[in-house]
């Protein structure tokens, strides 16, 4: 049986104009740059640059025209019942430069100089390989094979596909029929390129191969050759007696080349496999001046924006016809309506704009009053604070925020900082006193580095001494802050002291 049912609910939607306020609050400061072209490209209307005062207070002969473009336009949509069809200028003048209360500091001039310095070029990782292939005296089909290999380098340096797929690639690709060994010839000489290490298929590989790049007469090579090649998994775990044993070594001689083992690099090329490089750049500052704080917002990549004067002389040409209708016989009315959805664009992208604005320039404000003793004092006075206690401090919602503080920097006095870097959980002291758990990780930090490295402390322990310092802390949560710490556990921070 079907049955028909009524149910009302309520359901908020977000208008075009929110969405694409939303959108842009969540870029950063080059995104946005981005972001402004396109939109410029899209829309004619809009260009760069400042509203200019003839633009805004017109000749009287303007005013005799736009006086009489109103009553047209009162009598059109009396007529017509058009009460919306007309773009209001004068209410777009009057309210897109101080449209959300106040204007939001952007500091243009800052920056200015850098704007048309160039970037260095900067020769990638692959570039690197590419022009070191020469001094290898490579034939055609080496040459093939070895641009396979550095086409198929992880950005880490390491070479994760299997040697049987780049055959494959090459078969389908050139037609040529090659072995495993004809590619595995290939990278053992490209792996000893600078950096050495370079295409490995893993770390035991890649410590032997800048193992056995070394001199003979390097001190412990011989031995750390063995203990890699032969005890690589008693290495890795640190289990000295079985190395000790295995290879019938002295300490000193284990000492020797464990250490030089240490010195290696475990990822040869990370993060040079792209041309470009990533750089910072900072969505704020913050400055002490006379004891007050001064906050920037980045204008250099976000320019002021203006509606282009010849289109808006066009449209009130098109709107001061009599009666204020156009004659679609010769296209006008076509032309009329054009300028009419571009210009609501145009006001609806830089009312965006200037939204996005005063909402940076408001959370930022609200993380330096929140987060004062840092911004005077620096790194060690960081107070805990999580999303919400900005919301409620600036009345806006957290997903707000969340946006705001997501992919955005400023700069300090301390250096530059992501936002996401001030937001922490807090931790009680036995004096009551609330600290961020970021502080209590610096301290982690410092008794593992002050630790016997004969004895690692482990986990319980470091919870024991940082109860004697007032901080009640659980072991597992001290396990999750030396994880996300990087830092390993106390069996593998164990080393060889020598008396």
């Amino acid at each position: 049986m079907l049955n028909l049912q009524q149910k009302q609910s309520l359901q908020q939607k977000l208008s075009p104009q929110q969405i694409q306020y939303i959108k842009l609050l969540q870029l950063p400061t080059l995104e946005l740059e981005q972001r402004i072209k396109e939109e410029m490209e899209i829309n004619p209307l809009l260009e760069e640059g400042e509203e200019e005062e003839d633009q805004v207070v017109q000749t009287e002969a303007g005013d005799e025209l736009q006086a009489e473009a109103k009553e047209a336009k009162e009598k059109e949509r009396e007529a017509e019942g058009e009460k919306d069809d007309e773009f209001d200028w004068d209410e777009f003048l009057n309210s897109s430069d101080d449209l959300y209360g106040y204007k939001a500091r952007v500091d243009h001039s800052a920056e200015e100089e850098q704007r048309e310095i160039p970037m260095p070029y900067k020769s990638s990782m692959a570039e690197h390989l590419r022009d070191q292939m020469g001094m290898l005296d490579f034939d055609d089909t080496q040459e093939l094979i070895a641009e396979q290999i550095i086409g198929s380098i992880d950005e880490d340096g390491y070479l994760r596909r299997p040697i049987e797929s780049i055959v494959d690639d090459i078969m389908f690709s050139q037609g040529l029929m090659l072995t495993d060994d004809h590619v595995e010839a290939v990278l053992k000489r490209l792996q000893r390129l600078d950096p050495v290490g370079i295409a490995s298929r893993d770390l035991r590989e890649c410590l032997l191969v800048q193992l056995e790049a070394m001199s003979d007469e390097v001190d412990g090579r011989e031995t750390a050759i063995d203990i890699v090649r032969d005890t690589y998994k008693a290495f890795t775990m640190k289990h000295f007696d079985t190395l000790l044993r295995k290879h019938n070594l002295h300490e000193e001689e284990l000492k020797e080349a464990f250490d030089l083992i240490q010195r290696l690099d475990p990822k040869p090329g990370e993060g040079e496999f792209a041309a470009a490089t990533n750089y910072v750049t900072p969505d704020f500052t913050v400055e002490v001046v006379d004891d007050e704080f001064i906050i920037s917002l980045n204008g250099r990549n976000a320019p002021e924006l203006r509606i282009n004067r010849h289109y808006r002389q066009m449209w009130h040409e098109l709107s001061s016809k009599k009666n204020g209708k156009a004659d679609k016989s010769d296209g006008k009315g076509d032309t009329k309506q054009f300028l009419k959805n571009r210009m609501e664009s145009a006001r609806w992208f830089i009312n965006s704009i200037n939204q996005r604005r005063a909402t940076m320039i408001k959370v930022m404000n609200a993380i330096v009053e929140l987060q004062e003793d840092f911004f005077r004092e620096g790194e060690g006075n960081l107070k805990p604070m999580i999303l919400k206690d900005v919301a409620e401090r600036i009345g806006m919602d957290i997903s707000t925020i969340s946006r705001v503080v997501n992919g955005k920097y400023v700069q300090t006095e301390w250096g530059v900082y992501e936002l996401k870097y001030f937001f922490s959980e807090g931790l009680s002291t036995d004096s009551g006193e609330e600290i961020s758990n970021k502080e209590v990780k610096a301290i982690i930090e410092r008794i593992v580095a002050e630790e016997n490295k004969e004895k690692p402390l482990s986990d319980q322990k470091i919870a024991s001494m940082l109860e004697e310092r007032g901080f009640q802390i659980a072991r597992r949560t001290v396990t999750k802050y030396r994880e996300q710490l990087g830092v390993p556990v106390a069996r593998l921070r164990k080393e060889i002291v020598l008396a």
